[in-house]
């Protein structure tokens, strides 16, 4: 069974990160008149297994893109949700900084749906491109169909003009892309590891970020890969090395967060109003590969 992520080995990360969103978006009161919304600005979250909060709970796949079994979840729920954790994600502690409530995730079947403070439409295994783990997970382009059927709720909720309020002071977060080159290792894929391969995957996660832009989203945070032949699936893969990390994998991650921080760069410049946070996820976990007992 595997190890969940504990949630003390990246207090830094979190500080650091939430405080780029903070400093870059402040979070700021939104003058709306709607007593639920309370004024606060919302949250979408979009991805995969470091922000899905069980929407993989709701669908037909295997157990390896689900985590509502044991040990998942038993430090702070005290029983698995279906967080690929022992606790909470990065996403849950940015919302709580935000003063918002922990967005359950958008699939969990309720009686009454509310989607004032945002949603959570991530799901394990998912990557930018839709043909990724492709009947097993939510792909992007299904999780920005979700996105726009909460922007239509909150229309006939409360009409265009405060709406539109929401979705433009609301706070867009992405960690995707991991699993698109995961998928070329650990399956029979045919497709062949070039650049283009990276720029297809970035060019996919901008057009859905393109998006929620002409919907009206503007402020935007992502976080970048990390070194994943370093993951514990891809390093049975490589036993030989002496470090036992399987290097081709980690260069298409290194390759990949080149192309993200590029095409975000020339975004910034060409999209009015567009503002974002690109966390430098990659470097943090091999701080703690490196000096573990740093962050004990």
């Amino acid at each position: 069974m595997a190890k969940p992520l504990g949630t003390s080995n990246f207090t830094l990360v979190l500080i650091i990160f939430l405080y780029l969103i903070t400093y870059c978006f402040h979070f700021h009161i939104v003058e709306c008149q709607c007593q639920k919304t309370k004024g606060k600005a919302s949250l979408f979250i979009f991805g995969d297994s470091f922000f899905d909060v069980g929407n993989n709970n709701y669908i037909n796949t295997t157990t390896l893109d689900q985590a509502n079994f044991e040990p998942y979840g038993e430090t702070y729920f005290k029983f698995p949700t279906g967080r690929f954790s022992d606790g909470r994600l990065i996403s849950d502690f940015i919302a709580e900084y935000a003063k918002l409530p922990l967005l359950p995730p958008i699939l969990q079947p309720t009686s009454q749906h509310s989607y004032y403070n945002g949603a959570n439409f991530a799901s394990a295994g998912a990557g930018a491109l839709v043909t990724t783990f492709q009947g097993l997970v939510i792909d992007m382009e299904t999780q920005l169909k979700n996105f726009k059927k909460v922007k239509s709720w909150l229309g006939n909720k409360l009409g265009k003009g405060k709406s539109q309020n929401i979705l433009s002071n609301a706070v867009y977060l992405f960690s995707i892309g991991s699993n698109d080159y995961l998928s070329l290792f650990v399956t029979n894929s045919s497709i062949p590891i070039s650049p283009q391969y990276q720029q297809m995957v970035v060019g996919n996660l901008t057009t859905i970020v393109q998006e929620i832009y002409k919907i009206g989203g503007r402020k935007f945070g992502f976080l970048n890969l990390g070194d994943l032949g370093c993951l514990p699936g891809l390093r049975m893969l490589n036993s030989s090395n002496k470090n036992g990390c399987l290097e081709k994998a980690s260069n298409m991650a290194k390759l990949h967060n080149v192309e993200l921080y590029n095409t975000l760069s020339k975004m910034e410049k060409q999209l009015k109003g567009f503002k974002y946070s690109l966390y430098d996820f990659n470097s943090s976990l091999r701080e703690r590969i490196d000096h573990p007992s740093k962050y004990e």
